[in-house]
């Protein structure tokens, strides 16, 4: 399983930034994926996430301003975020959830300045 990420970048608070990962078409329709993030010193959490079954799990700390989406035409997984925080700084990442086990992507930093 393959999976690129991009779309990280410096922004000020409330600020908008998206995030996409392409993964390998020939796992893509059968596959949980969705993205964490982890900020030095502490472990990687979840961010927002689509089950197998196409269903949705955001962190609390970011309902209501980040959307994930998926475009099964260009097997990419986005994510939208939002009004974002300083504390929403965090090297993110993609991810794709098989029977075997989870594949990553490379991380992607998101920095928001105050």
């Amino acid at each position: 399983v393959q999976l690129q990420a991009s779309g990280g970048g410096l922004v000020q608070a409330g600020g908008s930034l998206r995030l996409s990962c392409v993964i390998s078409k020939a796992v893509f329709s059968d596959i949980a994926m969705g993205w964490y993030r982890q900020v030095p010193g502490k472990q990687r959490e979840l961010v927002a996430y689509f089950d197998r079954l196409g269903g949705t799990t955001y962190a609390d700390s970011v309902k209501g301003r980040f959307t994930i989406s998926r475009d099964n035409a260009k097997n990419t997984v986005n994510l939208q975020m939002n009004s974002l925080k300083p504390e929403d700084t965090a090297v993110y990442y993609c991810a794709a959830e098989k029977s075997t086990g989870i594949y990553w992507g490379r991380g992607t930093q998101v920095t928001v300045s105050s």
